[in-house]
């Protein structure tokens, strides 16, 4: 695939290049198991030293082609499929990290990744320590040591929607020689492109926008290729012999630009068992292909179901980052000039009553657990994933009763705008 290609292309020819004769579609190799002509060819497979694939747990030429679409997307050197977004936060993080280490994070990340580091990371002995938005740089030089491994954010968090100053926390991760992760979910690549502004690992939760249907869960990492790990002796699990493969040295074997993913896909997809089915990534391919068109339409869909919720006197609140009112304005045209995602936040005024009112009212939207897909959809926290929490708790983790998540979908916005309007009462 010619590189100088613009992004829309790459999502839609990207990936699976059909010679004389081939299917013009990408095939789904629903197979667990490779044929070979000679068991010498099997062992250099099994010692790193032969392209090609081993088993489908490990790796697949459905998802091969899929991983190479990714990564052509963000810009990166490889990128590996897995079984959910989740999955992904916790191999990029597992890639480099070990018991008695720790990681920064913001806190303004999606819940469950907050869980996931807060809780189960625990549980395996790394520590993670959260910084949040309001912290000057000093502040968070402060929780970096000996045994930070990396520097964790989402370009856009899901829900809170704060933008993720990426050239800023990256210069900041460099400085105390780890690498930034970036969690690309809502803004894609199509919006953003993390490794342009310094970032050295994007992950996705190919579920949401990439997939943009709702139909399959998945997860994917990509890798930037620029990161030096051999400075400072600080990476040892990519520097010094893997002794699971006779020794192999990753970055002196693959190169420093290729050590991290490899290193991710031979030894943790091997030991963990976490593919994304080839069926799966077919369905993820189709998304992509038109990830260009959807995220354009989100994303201006949203902007004017935003500009109309803002000026609603129904409405206590309305959180966007294009919105010019919104604090981060100026932070969020800088790293997403050409849309923000669908996804907004806002308070119907009269409280929770209200909100959940408003939200039995939609007849166009959806209420679902869900963000991302095709269609208009929302859901209210406070009697959802916070149901248990009174009021004033729910406050202090940073939701309000009257707060609604719409993920404002590709049909036409007026329609979405009144739909909203006739469950507002106005």
């Amino acid at each position: 695939m010619n590189k100088n290609y613009k992004i829309n292309t790459k999502c839609v020819q990207s990936g699976w290049e059909p010679k004389n004769g081939e299917p013009r579609v990408l095939p789904i190799y629903q197979s667990t198991t490779y044929k070979y002509d000679d068991s010498d060819f099997l062992g250099d497979l099994f010692d790193l030293k032969a392209d090609g694939h081993m088993y489908s747990r490990i790796s697949n030429p459905t998802a091969a082609c899929v991983e190479q679409k990714i990564a052509e997307l963000e810009g990166g050197v490889g990128a590996m499929l897995c079984s959910s977004g989740q999955m992904a936060n916790m191999l990029a993080v597992l890639n480099i990290t070990s018991a008695g280490q720790n990681i920064i994070s913001m806190s303004t990340i999606y819940g469950g990744t907050t869980n996931l580091f807060a809780v189960s990371l625990k549980r395996l002995g790394i520590d993670v320590r959260f910084a949040t938005p309001d912290m000057t740089d000093g502040e968070i030089e402060a929780l970096f040591d000996e045994n930070t491994r990396l520097f964790f954010g989402e370009t856009i968090a899901n829900p809170a929607l704060v933008v993720f100053d990426i050239e800023r926390y990256a210069s900041l991760a460099h400085k105390h020689g780890v690498p930034l992760v970036v969690d690309n979910t809502f803004a894609t690549p199509v919006l953003c492109r993390p490794f342009e502004w310094g970032a050295d690992i994007v992950t996705h939760s190919t579920t949401k926008y990439m997939d943009g249907h709702a139909t399959v869960v998945g997860g994917c990492i990509v890798d930037g290729g620029k990161f030096d790990w051999r400075a400072d002796g600080k990476y040892p699990e990519l520097t010094e012999p893997d002794e699971s493969y006779h020794g192999v040295r990753y970055t002196e074997n693959f190169g420093v630009e290729s050590a991290y993913i490899t290193k991710a896909r031979v030894q943790l997809m091997r030991d963990f068992g976490v593919p994304l089915q080839p069926i799966t990534c077919f369905i993820l391919n189709l998304g992509l292909e038109t990830l260009h068109l959807r995220m354009q339409r989100h994303s201006e869909n949203a902007m004017k179901v935003a500009k109309f919720l803002e000026a609603s006197d129904k409405v206590s609140f309305v959180s966007y980052p294009l919105l010019e009112s919104n604090a981060q304005y100026d932070l969020a045209k800088k790293y997403f000039p050409d849309g923000a995602s669908g996804v907004i936040s806002f308070g119907v005024k009269g409280g929770r009553e209200a909100a959940m009112k408003f939200m039995n009212s939609l007849k166009l939207a959806s209420i679902v657990v869900h963000v991302a897909d095709a269609r208009t959809s929302v859901l209210h926290p406070a009697s959802t994933t916070h149901r248990q929490l009174t009021d004033e708790q729910i406050i202090n983790c940073g939701i309000t009763p009257d707060q609604v998540r719409m993920s404002v979908g590709i049909e036409d916005a007026e329609d979405i705008i009144a739909d909203i309007k006739q469950a507002l009462g106005e």
